[in-house]
């Protein structure tokens, strides 16, 4: 089974890559904020998607070249359009269609390695880190982000949206991917050959000390949910009054004055030797 049989359970409308660029900024300031590439001049990015996260690490580290790589032309497409908006991007990225457990580069084609929210969805994510140190030079590092979703906590109680994240795992999981491998990166990067392996817990915690922050984030994870809504009801994982009642808590907790989300995924560095 290769990266290219494993479903996205999100899909590829035009809704779903705004969205995809959404998420990027509002987990920016999490997700980099102990991210170094000091000293990296030819990166991979694997699983690049819509260039969200390109184009972050093309502003935060001046000195990179990103080499993006993704299984769906799509996406790449969509990537071309959102980089080229942007000058700080213009000629220091290249796009590229491949599938991540064949990449096709020789060994030591790269000096850094950036993977994040990808191996959630391929069915073998320990051939893909095979591959990603295979083009890497010894003491690169590499930075790998990552899913943890038994980590969600939505007050107050919403028994649609526990049912519909239930589905959502399930499916995912069913269909060869991995709504929990955050936990497992540690293991993943040592068995790959990968040295100087740490984990950090990085948490999204909104209460009222931030209730507009709060707002924002909530409205942004009806969104994520409602992106793999036609593919759960198409499976029958979930009915459609299922989604509705979702979709009607999560506007109800947005406005609850004592709301409270919760959400931790792990970052995981190491480096080639």
């Amino acid at each position: 089974m290769t990266e290219s049989d494993a479903p996205y359970l999100h899909g590829f409308s035009s809704v779903e890559q705004a969205r995809l660029v959404k998420q990027a900024r509002l987990l920016e300031s999490t997700l980099f904020n102990h991210v170094d590439y000091a000293g990296v001049r030819r990166l991979l990015e694997v699983g690049s998607g819509v260039g969200a996260q390109t184009e972050i690490l093309l502003r935060r580290f001046p000195e990179l070249h990103v080499t993006c790589v993704d299984l769906n032309q799509v996406q790449l497409d969509a990537a071309r359009d959102n980089l080229a908006k942007m000058p700080w991007c213009r000629d220091r990225y290249t796009l590229q269609q491949a599938d991540a457990s064949r990449l096709p580069y020789g060994a030591r084609d790269f000096d850094g390695a950036f993977l994040c929210w990808i191996l959630e969805h391929v069915p073998n994510p320990a051939r893909v880190l095979s591959e990603v140190r295979r083009v890497l030079s010894p003491g690169s590092p590499i930075y790998v982000t990552e899913v943890m979703n038994s980590s969600f906590l939505l007050h107050p109680y919403s028994p649609h949206t526990w049912r519909y994240w239930m589905a959502f795992n399930d499916f995912q999981y069913d269909n060869g991917g991995d709504p929990f491998i955050g936990a497992k990166l540690g293991n993943l990067l040592l068995a790959g050959g990968f040295r100087d392996v740490v984990t950090e817990i990085k948490t999204v915690h909104f209460d009222n000390r931030e209730p507009a922050r709060r707002k924002d984030l909530i409205a942004f994870w009806e969104e994520l949910l409602l992106s793999a809504a036609d593919s759960l009801v198409h499976a029958g994982r979930v009915t459609q009054d299922v989604v509705d009642g979702m979709r009607q808590e999560m506007r109800d907790v947005q406005n609850d004055p004592d709301a409270v989300f919760f959400y931790a995924f792990v970052q995981a560095r190491a480096t080639v030797y």
